[in-house]
């Protein structure tokens, strides 16, 4: 119980003092403005908590007791602040970091079997000799049959230049054969894809912002050659991360001394972060692409962007999560991340859409429901800005709004794709599809313009897929069968091609399958003086 206390006590004082800052916090006494003794609900939990550790009847599970105290807090706050349990916290800094010590593999496990999804360029699975699609049967001489993904992730992550064994069964064989694998750091990616969409045309695809992104970026910007004269941000799908790195990518695309974003809270006072020098690609076309899970750095980039007039933004309305969190460390290794500050666009506009504070699941649920959260919207007087270099129209009340809205296609996600997806159907009939078809993809498609250009799935395999859905009783129309097929194809298409050719083919072979965002991105770049150029020159009102 005096671990439990003294933990509380942290939270206690914690929540009553500043959060440290850069700019100087303010001075706090004991005392509210009301005049109020400050220190009593202190004293009150505290002593509450003695009375508890000497008379309650039964034992206390402590560790449990003081989770769910801390959650009890801030789920009384509003819907960012969290608690990371001591478990979980060294998988929250890896992904931030962009690094961890492993072997190297993305894997999914099926019907409790784990399966390579994708060997990691240069890694050491790949100097193995570790493939896509192999099954992993053992661990050190243990059978890996059954074991949750934490339980995959602890065996083969460890210490950097440590070995570990496993168990592979390929395709083809029927043999089980070892693998000695000497872990090294893994780099964790934040750039899916870059690549060149046209002449003079460049794509790239940010999933979250890490420690090393813009180490990421700029190395993908310098992959697509000197050529470029337009780019595509993919933001789609981004939940945000590190605040610097965003600031960063913003100032990429802006001359020196503009404002990217601001904060400000209670105890930190406002901020105000501006690009320190000229980017890097200042005066190319730049179309940015966005969703309704695109978030905090991802709003940051997008809003700065769209604010100076910089790029188009094209998609749907961004999640609008503008609360500046900060990880502070408990007693127990557990940490907590608190919010101190909200973001604001340079043109004043608040990033977070509103709230109540401990109405959580609500604030969830109405973003899930696309329906609620439009009215929620519309009925919103929403206040109106002004781009800081056209001067046209923009809105606030929460997110980042595009400047063209264009809906993901949605058509071929039948109610037959989504219980073949949600049962794994789908993926289950594609690793059966690999097992008798890699080894003679890979010999027949050397490069991934030939595969792009002649790559299809024959009526046997639609077959196979259907009659595996029908042995679980998931059955379709004729017309809902045949309006599926167009999933199912860029399915196998897209995964196929990740297998042979790595990430960025799988986002070259989805963009070009009918994405009607991406569609829209090409037309507006390709005609940029009748489309882009008009929309970012001229005020709207």
């Amino acid at each position: 119980m005096t671990r439990f206390l003294t933990i509380l006590s942290f939270i206690i004082i914690l929540a009553a003092a500043p959060a440290q800052a850069e700019t100087q916090s303010p001075q706090t006494t004991g005392k509210e403005e009301s005049g109020r003794d400050s220190n009593l609900y202190k004293r009150r939990l505290l002593s509450f908590m003695n009375y508890l550790e000497r008379l309650y009847v039964d034992p206390i599970d402590l560790d449990s007791l003081t989770a769910n105290v801390i959650e009890k807090f801030l789920e009384e706050l509003d819907p960012h602040s969290l608690y990371i349990p001591a478990s979980e916290l060294r998988s929250v800094q890896e992904n931030l970091n962009g690094e961890f010590s492993g072997v190297g593999i993305e894997f999914n496990i099926r019907h409790d079997t784990v399966r390579v999804v994708n060997v990691i360029a240069g890694a050491p699975a790949e100097r193995a000799g570790l493939r896509p699609n192999d099954r992993i049967l053992t661990i050190d001489g243990g059978s890996a049959i059954g074991m949750t993904r934490g339980d995959v992730q602890s065996k083969l992550r460890g210490k950097r230049g440590s070995t570990v064994t496993v168990g592979i069964k390929r395709s083809g064989t029927e043999e089980i054969n070892e693998y000695i694998i000497t872990r090294d750091n893994i780099p964790l990616k934040t750039v899916d894809a870059a690549y060149t969409v046209d002449d003079g045309v460049g794509y790239i695809k940010v999933n979250r912002f890490g420690h090393t992104t813009m180490n990421e970026f700029r190395k993908a910007y310098n992959s697509l050659g000197r050529g470029v004269k337009a780019l595509i941000l993919d933001l789609r799908g981004n939940g945000g991360g590190v605040m610097e790195q965003a600031i960063e990518m913003a100032e990429f695309f802006l001359p020196a001394g503009r404002a990217i974003v601001s904060t400000d809270g209670r105890a930190v006072g406002e901020q105000v972060f501006s690009s320190r020098k000229k980017g890097a690609f200042t005066g190319g076309k730049v179309v940015v692409l966005i969703d309704g899970s695109s978030a905090s750095a991802s709003e940051i980039v997008t809003g700065a962007l769209q604010d100076w007039d910089r790029a188009v933004v094209i998609g749907t309305p961004s999640f609008g999560k503008g609360l500046v969190q900060r990880q502070l460390l408990l007693p127990d290794s557990s940490a907590v991340r608190i919010t101190t500050a909200r973001y604001h666009t340079p043109s004043g506009r608040v990033i977070q859409r509103p709230y109540e504070n401990g109405k959580r699941d609500e604030y969830y649920k109405m973003r899930r429901d696309r329906r609620l959260y439009d009215e929620a919207a519309d009925s919103l007087n929403r206040p109106v800005y002004k781009t800081l270099v056209s001067g046209r129209t923009v809105y606030g009340g929460g997110g980042i709004t595009p400047d063209i809205i264009v809906e993901s296609d949605t058509t071929s996600i039948t109610p037959y794709i989504i219980k073949l997806v949600s049962k794994g159907i789908l993926a289950d009939c594609f690793h059966s599809y690999l097992d008798t078809k890699l080894n003679m993809l890979k010999s027949r498609y050397r490069t991934f313009d030939d595969f792009n250009s002649d790559y299809n799935i024959t009526d046997e395999v639609f077959d196979s897929i259907r009659e595996a859905g029908n042995a679980k009783e998931i059955t379709a129309t004729d017309d809902e069968y045949i309006d599926s097929k167009r999933y199912i194809q860029s399915y196998f298409k897209a995964n196929t091609a990740r297998m042979l050719f790595g990430d960025t083919a799988l986002y070259r072979v989805l963009n070009s399958s009918g994405d009607p965002v991406f569609d829209k991105a090409a037309e507006v770049i390709n005609n940029w003086s009748e489309l882009g150029e008009p929309l970012l020159s001229a005020p709207v009102e």
